[in-house]
């Protein structure tokens, strides 16, 4: 409660907020605009960010840049969808049935903490440099995001909820429509808003370290030709559709989520 009504009595407003965002943005161009050119860093190694930009705009004019960024988001997607369903199939599955959750609750703490990066090895030998090991490296590490915010859902419905329902006779199917899924959608598009920016990542590492088509790969190639403004473009070019990934994800929680509380205050602000 308390917290609750110290964010609706500081509000920040929309434009302010974009205002803040394109400052620091502008500050940002600004300092790497200045070091290379003041002598501070070498411009062979950190090109002026005008530089960038202009050959991220002659960059954007090649289809086959376009090409390999689809690849990339071919990857993200394919993969961010196939970890969400099994995530949340598994972690509705462990709520369902008494003591699956205490029986994974050990394996699942100790699979999480393992590094997507270092099933490289495995990825490559399977896959060999190919889109399926960017898959594998994706689907493990968007998979935990969204299980363990699904654990997190399935176990904060209300126990007297749970009753009543029981009471009533609602079958496991309604049950789970109408109590433990409202419950927890919330954590569901945490976990996927977590999910996305990860699976992103990894999607770029992959193509990066085991040269499977995508925008990785094509950073490698520039970075091992020692064209350096290419490479910073192509960084720069990943930040931004990043940038979009995340928007797009924040757009879907709050369609998805219109009727919760939360998105309502954060309209109303």
């Amino acid at each position: 409660m308390t917290r609750g009504a110290g964010r609706a009595g500081a509000p920040t407003s929309a434009p302010r907020t974009a205002a803040l965002g394109l400052a620091g943005l502008t500050a940002l161009f600004a300092v790497a605009e200045a070091v290379p050119r003041l002598g501070l860093v070498d411009p062979r190694h950190l090109p002026p960010a005008t530089a960038v930009l202009r050959r991220l705009a002659a960059e954007l004019g090649d289809a086959t840049l376009w090409t390999a960024l689809g690849e990339t988001l071919r990857s993200w997607a394919l993969g961010l969808a196939i970890a969400c369903c099994l995530a949340i199939a598994l972690g509705v599955l462990i709520d369902a049935v008494p003591g699956l959750r205490a029986a994974t609750a050990s394996t699942i703490e100790f699979l999480r903490p393992i590094p997507s990066v270092a099933l490289i090895p495995l990825a490559t030998l399977l896959f060999g440099a190919e889109t399926g090991s960017t898959l594998l490296l994706v689907v493990y590490a968007a998979f935990w995001q969204v299980l363990i915010q699904v654990l997190y859902g399935v176990a904060d419905v209300d126990p007297v909820a749970r009753e009543t329902a029981r009471s009533y006779r609602l079958g496991r199917w309604a049950r789970l429509r109408h109590l433990v899924w409202p419950t927890a959608l919330p954590y569901v598009m945490t976990g996927l808003r977590l999910a996305a920016a990860v699976a992103f990542i990894l999607a770029v590492t992959a193509e990066l370290v085991i040269g499977s088509p995508g925008l990785g790969l094509r950073i490698q190639l520039a970075q091992s030709g020692g064209a350096v403004t290419d490479v910073y473009a192509l960084i720069v070019l990943a930040g931004l559709v990043g940038v979009g990934v995340n928007a797009a994800v924040r757009a879907v929680e709050r369609r998805v989520l219109a009727w919760h509380p939360s998105v309502r205050g954060e309209a109303a602000r």
